[in-house]
């Protein structure tokens, strides 16, 4: 099963390799929302845009969400308030709101058919414990001057002990919207190229060389639209963001359909959101929230979890779709936006969206667009991304270097001799042989698939993970198939392959 935006998404544009090297104004690496977007207002500023993805459109991050366009982050604001101080979060909330704005405003100028529908986002507890917090993030927000309300009562399928609603919000179908970009773009003689990886990105003189496999791109800036920054120094990203894993299902709930968004206030997390498609009322169920590349990671904790859910609301209901997806989780809860480095002027970077890329990336298209014209931003200060400010969440932050010491080096890691033929058909594991480490799995018919388990980006010690069938690295998110193959940033590079 793959992602609902995916299967139900007709592509009517034609996309092609990049196959010669090219001059333009702006080289935007990385065709996701941000990417897109940035590449949309710039082109209609007459100026001369390239996108390049290492894959289609849509067929990664942006295409695996839930899709939820709000200024709601969860129980934040009182946070901001308390870390950053009012003015900072007052910024977060109203850039994030105007997004919502500006995407409308696309949707309706350029008339994509995205199904965009107006429609409230809450945050709800069904614990009488979280009530205070939730009564505190209220008072948080209209502090900042935004028109929340507490509720009691939802049109969720069950009772709720109380919900925080924030009214005009959206939803849509951000493949359909990604094409309507790409279309736009591409009005507007930008260009786009699929199926184009890009290698590195060098700095000479005044402008900068964007290397793909076979040829490069010349350009003044570079916009790092990669998700996950897969440039590591100067920025230093790496040290800043971890990845987390979670996972989505779609459901035939053969009954009425849900009016509002909806997610939990505290873990374990549930979130819910409608799509209408024809005749039938799909419901996406997302949760199973865990760290990229944990360990002991199970269907039953994570799909499971979630089929479990729709039975219990639904019993009727059907299974029609199921994906995960990776979000970059910044260590103080606020996305990086704007000058990748000062080392490096003219490149600039939107990353670690805290799985709030719907609008987070519009919010950081305008910051970067509005860097690259020149013009000074009225809420990049709260974004900035070259930020060195005492990190709040300390707690996090000892649990990524944690990770990061004991997989960063091999040797460290003590593992006990196996033999391959114990190893059962359909699992995987890092085993030793000859006093090498090597990641094994072996497939359904008994073959195996040998690789070197350390992470090309900066040399961590891969997980694997049975769901999937892919080996994740704990520190930074990158992920490789069982081949070898690599399938998310950051790493670019495929894994050394062993041949038993």
């Amino acid at each position: 099963m793959n992602s609902y935006w995916i299967e139900s998404t007709e592509v009517d544009v034609n996309f092609f390799t990049l196959a010669e090297n090219l001059s333009c104004d702006v080289c935007i690496i990385g065709a996701g929302l941000f990417g897109l977007t940035t590449a949309y207002y710039l082109s209609k500023k007459g100026l001369n845009v390239i996108v390049l993805d290492k894959s289609e459109i849509g067929e990664k991050v942006s295409g695996h969400t839930t899709a939820k366009i709000t200024s709601q982050h969860g129980i934040i604001y009182n946070y901001l308030i308390q870390s950053f101080g009012t003015d900072i979060a007052k910024k977060y909330l109203f850039a994030n709101e105007e997004a919502i704005k500006n995407i409308k405003e696309i949707v309706s100028t350029e008339n994509i058919n995205c199904d965009l529908i107006n429609q409230s986002n809450y945050v709800y507890t069904t614990n009488n414990d979280e009530i205070d917090i939730l009564k505190k993030e209220v008072q948080a927000v209209k502090s900042l001057g935004f028109n929340c309300q507490f509720v009691e009562k939802t049109s969720l399928p069950f009772e709720v002990c109380g919900a925080i609603m924030f009214p005009n919000q959206s939803s849509f179908h951000p493949r359909k919207y990604m094409i309507g970009l790409c279309n736009c773009i591409l009005n507007n003689s930008g260009q786009i190229f699929t199926n184009t990886l890009v290698y590195d990105v060098k700095k000479e003189d005044n402008y900068y060389k964007t290397i793909t496999s076979n040829h490069c791109i010349k350009s003044k800036y570079v916009v790092l639209a990669t998700h996950y920054p897969f440039i590591n120094f100067p920025g230093f990203y790496f040290t800043k963001m971890y990845q987390e894993t979670s996972y989505i299902i779609g459901i035939d709930t053969k009954e009425d359909f849900l009016d509002g968004m909806y997610i939990t206030a505290q873990a374990p997390t549930y979130s819910f959101r409608a799509v209408k498609d024809g005749n039938k009322n799909i419901l996406l169920i997302g949760g199973g929230n865990h760290k990229t590349g944990a360990d002991n990671i199970s269907y039953n904790s994570t799909y499971a979890l979630l089929e479990k859910k729709a039975k219990e609301l639904y019993p009727n209901c059907e299974l029609l779709y199921k994906w995960n997806t990776r979000d970059c989780i910044t260590l103080d809860k606020v996305p990086y936006i704007g000058e990748f480095s000062s080392l490096l002027p003219n490149m600039y970077v939107g990353t670690g969206f805290n799985k709030w890329g719907m609008t987070s990336s519009n919010v950081a298209a305008n910051i970067v667009t509005d860097n690259i014209l020149g013009i000074k931003n009225k809420y990049e200060k709260a974004f900035t991304s070259t930020r060195l400010k005492p990190i709040k969440n300390i707690g996090e932050v000892k649990n990524m270097l944690k990770q990061t010491a004991s997989s960063l080096v091999v040797k460290k890691i003590k593992i006990p001799d196996s033999n391959i033929q114990d190893l059962k058909n359909g699992d995987g594991k890092i085993i030793e042989i000859d006093g090498n480490k090597i990641g094994i799995y072996k497939d359904s018919s008994g073959n195996m698939h040998a690789v070197k388990p350390t992470c090309t980006h900066l040399g961590c010690t891969l997980s694997w993970n049975n769901i999937d069938k892919t080996w994740d690295c704990p520190c930074h998110g990158s992920r490789f198939d069982y081949n070898g193959i690599n399938i998310y940033d950051p790493a670019i590079k495929n894994l050394e392959i062993y041949n038993l």
